[in-house]
């Protein structure tokens, strides 16, 4: 009996040394004036709603895994943007617990209803190029939500935060598109 020769594959990416992708800049203290439920619920939203940082992390890491193998460059720009919206959700989930809300996975809605938090809020094309589009484009949002909150929010140490996340986000739609891939 002949033994088949075995076949190896492996992911030559090395991820070491990775850091989250952030602008150069300190992040203000997480604190808040006082609790309120109601502010809790929308950062609950940009916790784990539609538009969040979990939704963002869950994105770019199934992305990232999709593209190490051959374009090793660009899984390691997706790991380091992930890393930056872990740091974003850490910081959220945080300031949700000091406003006196509970960090989970269901998204308060102004109308009282609760959405827990589903993978099909994700888009995960096929095409690299369609991947950084859809990645831009939730960057995007994320963008116009956190602004949206900030008029909604009477608190200026939270609105810091908000403001301060902004700027990563900003800073990953720069990055992706430097990437220079097309749709």
């Amino acid at each position: 009996m002949t033994e088949k020769p075995t076949t190896v594959i492996s992911n030559s990416c090395s991820f070491s040394g990775i850091r989250p992708a952030m602008a150069d800049l300190p992040y203000p203290p997480l604190q808040v004036k006082e609790k309120n439920p109601v502010y809790a619920s929308l950062l609950s939203i940009d916790y784990c709603g539609a538009v969040s940082e979990l939704s963002a992390i869950t994105q770019y890491i199934n992305n990232e895994n999709r593209i190490s193998c051959e374009h090793c460059s660009l899984a390691k720009t997706l790991l380091g943007i992930a890393m930056a919206e872990m740091m974003h959700l850490q910081k959220l989930g945080d300031l949700i617990r000091l406003l006196g809300g509970r960090v989970d996975f269901a998204a308060k809605q102004p109308n009282g209803r609760m959405h827990l938090w589903t993978p099909e809020y994700l888009t995960l094309p096929d095409q690299i190029g369609q991947m950084i589009a859809a990645d831009i484009e939730a960057e995007q949002a994320a963008i116009s939500q956190y602004r949206m909150h900030i008029k909604m929010i009477r608190d200026e140490n939270v609105n810091a935060v908000l403001s301060r996340i902004i700027v990563d986000e900003e800073y990953h739609i720069m990055l992706l598109r430097s990437l220079n891939v097309r749709p």
